[in-house]
């Protein structure tokens, strides 16, 4: 027998593990200031009605991913309440790659949405 709710749960973290990198640069290129990885925790959070909500230590990895492709750029500030953070800012080329991630996922969005209409659900 099929396990409806771990098959739920395995693709939702298969899209998510597809639309986290994006989500983070979009969360970053609305920012007006560089933001530690708690606060674009939250943001991505709120932003996304709670579905983007995650473990906030699952995003550094993907944070550190992004600062190695040239996309995100970060500096260590000292904090008054704890250790120093690591702030982060999109660069001009994650600029440019969020622009061509986001169009590439309206296209596959639609095409998906497409596909699905008619189902019953």
């Amino acid at each position: 027998m099929v396990d409806v709710d771990s098959q739920l749960k395995k693709f939702q973290k298969e899209l998510s593990a597809g639309t986290v990198s994006l989500a983070l640069l979009a969360v970053l290129a609305q920012a007006e200031e560089p933001l530690y990885g708690y606060l674009i925790a939250k943001r991505m959070e709120q932003l996304g009605q709670g579905v983007l909500a995650g473990k906030q230590s699952a995003l550094y990895p993907v944070l550190r991913n992004l600062e190695a492709a040239g996309l995100l750029e970060s500096e260590v500030e000292p904090s008054a309440s704890g250790p120093p953070r690591r702030y982060y800012c999109i660069t001009a080329a994650g600029r440019q790659v969020l622009a061509q991630w986001a169009a590439a996922w309206r296209a596959t969005r639609d095409s998906v949405d497409l596909v699905l209409k008619g189902t019953t659900a």
